[in-house]
């Protein structure tokens, strides 16, 4: 479906997002009632949790996810759209797996960079999924110490064989892929990807679902029952299981005792101009995914019927902006001075899930009961890798699991009440140093 072809109206329990008014189909599962019996019962209807169900129903089990509200109702289908190669938390991953992969873990983390866009990519063939799914990114420089990041990124790139998907571009280079004068550079990768996120998430839903997975939505869970046989207790009914996976990221407080000061929400704005005509190939002439080398970025890609998407200023104070629109015109006509007073037909927010040292958290809450978290505003190809992970875990291959299982956490006392002022202090760190280099 093109989205500019008569788009689904956004539903009342969706965010007023371009994603929720440009469906393929709006998901209308129903709410649980009674009890059901599964082989594994998963706790959230976002990328980790449907990417998971996909995983099991493959393998031939048989699964149900329970969503309090609808299929993708969260990040997985607010975010940015964009599947690249870099993973938040990669030296804090080097740092503590050392000790786990010894010498491997440098070959493991590089693996690991490039396994979301196949599991991706593989999906939306074998299920016939449209996403609007684009390939070609640029990580661009606003000055010349970032290009230092960039060099270190297209060396290691060569060095692992990339030759055809890497460029490295000086800012003439720059303006002959992009309609703006803002940067001095950029590393042009052709393996990224860009993506609808929600209409991706839909079509595994819908994969799952064919392939015997069962899918509630409207199921707030109440209470997760540990025992030899766990269960999943809901406002309108249970499901027995011989596993439970909770995977309901920074937007469940489930298990507080083991999981709260865990992680943390950031909030991330995004707009999309109305549909930008013959100026949509004057400023983004190849249909690039973009995002820049800052620690608080801003990111950008073109729709399918031609619009600006643009997201930036992250606000880790957990609250939302007022006025998302107001606060990203600036960043937008900054970058495309062209596009000054261009109309703003969607503006809305998503909560990521912040990690103090970045690393997805994986691990168990008792001897059947797991959980899954954490993506730090990576989550697109990381919730899909994290899915393969879980779902070799649950059926008993645990080498993958066990490695960022055994990666150690920050636990912030007080939870939210104090880790998000963390953040928000970390970040206002981070920015100065960002003024230095």
């Amino acid at each position: 479906m093109n989205p500019s072809d008569q788009p689904v109206k956004p539903a009342a329990e969706r965010a007023p997002s371009y994603y929720a008014a440009s469906l393929n189909f709006e998901s209308d599962y129903p709410t649980l009632q009674g009890s059901v019996s599964v082989d594994v019962a998963i706790i959230g209807g976002g990328f980790t949790g449907i990417a998971t169900a996909v995983e099991l129903a493959e393998r031939g089990l048989k699964v149900a996810v329970v969503e309090t509200h609808k299929v993708g109702w969260g990040a997985s289908g607010r975010n940015g759209g964009q599947v690249t190669g870099s993973l938040s938390g990669d030296e804090a991953m080097r740092k503590q797996m050392r000790n786990t992969l010894g010498a491997e873990v440098d070959d493991f983390i590089w693996q690991l960079r490039w396994r979301g866009h196949a599991i991706i990519e593989r999906r939306v063939a074998k299920y016939a999924i449209a996403c609007d799914l684009k390939y070609g990114h640029l990580h661009t420089a606003m000055k010349a110490s970032h290009m230092h990041e960039l060099q270190a990124t297209y060396d290691e790139a060569l060095r692992r064989g990339m030759q055809r998907d890497v460029t490295l571009l000086d800012a003439a280079g720059v303006r002959a892929q992009l309609g703006s004068d803002l940067y001095c550079g950029a590393l042009k990768n052709t393996r990224n990807m860009h993506l609808h996120p929600l209409n991706l998430c839909l079509g595994e839903a819908r994969a799952a679902e064919r392939l015997g997975a069962l899918i509630f939505e409207h199921a707030e869970v109440l209470e997760i029952v540990h025992s030899p046989r766990p269960a999943v207790v809901t406002t309108g009914g249970r499901i027995e299981a011989k596993q439970v996976l909770l995977a309901g990221d920074v937007y469940h407080k489930l298990e507080r005792r083991q999981l709260k000061g865990l992680i943390f929400p950031a909030m991330g704005g995004i707009v999309t101009t109305a549909p930008l005509g013959e100026l949509a190939a004057e400023i983004n002439p190849q249909d690039l995914a973009v995002y820049d080398c800052r620690f608080v970025l801003d990111y950008y890609r073109l729709t399918g019927d031609g619009r600006l998407l643009f997201g930036g200023g992250a606000n880790y104070s957990g609250r939302d902006s007022r006025d998302i629109a107001g606060e990203l015109r600036p960043c937008i006509e900054r970058t495309f001075p062209q596009l000054k007073g261009v109309p703003i037909d969607f503006q809305w927010s998503c909560a990521m899930g912040i990690v103090m040292n970045r690393i997805p958290q994986l691990g168990k809450l008792s001897g059947n009961v797991w959980y899954c978290q954490g993506y730090s505003g990576h989550g697109v190809a990381t919730s899909h890798i994290m899915g393969e992970i879980m779902a070799k875990a649950i059926t008993g291959d645990l080498e993958q699991f066990d490695t960022f299982a055994a990666c150690k956490h920050i636990k912030v006392p007080l939870g939210d009440q104090l880790g998000n002022p963390m953040l928000a202090a970390g970040m206002w760190y981070y920015q100065m140093l960002e003024k230095l280099r």
